[in-house]
This record gives C-alpha cells, structure tokens and sequence, in this order.
C-alpha cells in the first residue's frame, strides 16, 4: 500500500487540493496526457461533474477506476 499524499491544482481560477495514493495519481496524470489535457483541466471537468456528496478525492479515484474498468477508453 502506498501513503495517501496531498496535492493541489488551481480550478477555475481558485487553489483546490485532493489526496490520492500515487498509483490513482499517476494513472491520472495518464489521462489526462492521453486526451490532450493538463492534469487542472481534467480535474476540473471531473469537479463540474461529480456528485456533491462525493469529495474531490473520491471522485477523483472513481473516475481513475471507471477508466480502467472500460479499458482506459472514453468514456
């Protein structure tokens, strides 16, 4: 297991940070440079889209999860 690490990213014009484990982290990163976006940006689209009973962090690791679960396709 790795350590749940804190970081932050600038959304919308505000500082907003999350905590992920580095593997949801890195497989993140992948994302979003294989759709062409900066990591803020594909944060950002999943903050717009995600529940708001859902945390950052959470939404964050489900949407890594949903990636890998269809084969690290678009959804």
């Amino acid at each position: 297991m790795t350590a749940v690490e804190k970081r932050s990213v600038t959304i919308r014009g505000h500082r907003t940070s999350f905590s992920l484990e580095k593997p949801f982290y890195d497989d993140l990163v992948a994302i979003a440079a294989s759709r062409s976006l900066s990591l803020a940006a594909l944060v950002a689209e999943i903050d717009e889209t995600r529940s708001r009973d859902a945390n950052l962090s959470s939404a964050l690791r489900l949407y890594v999860l949903a990636w890998a679960k269809r084969g690290g396709k678009a959804s």
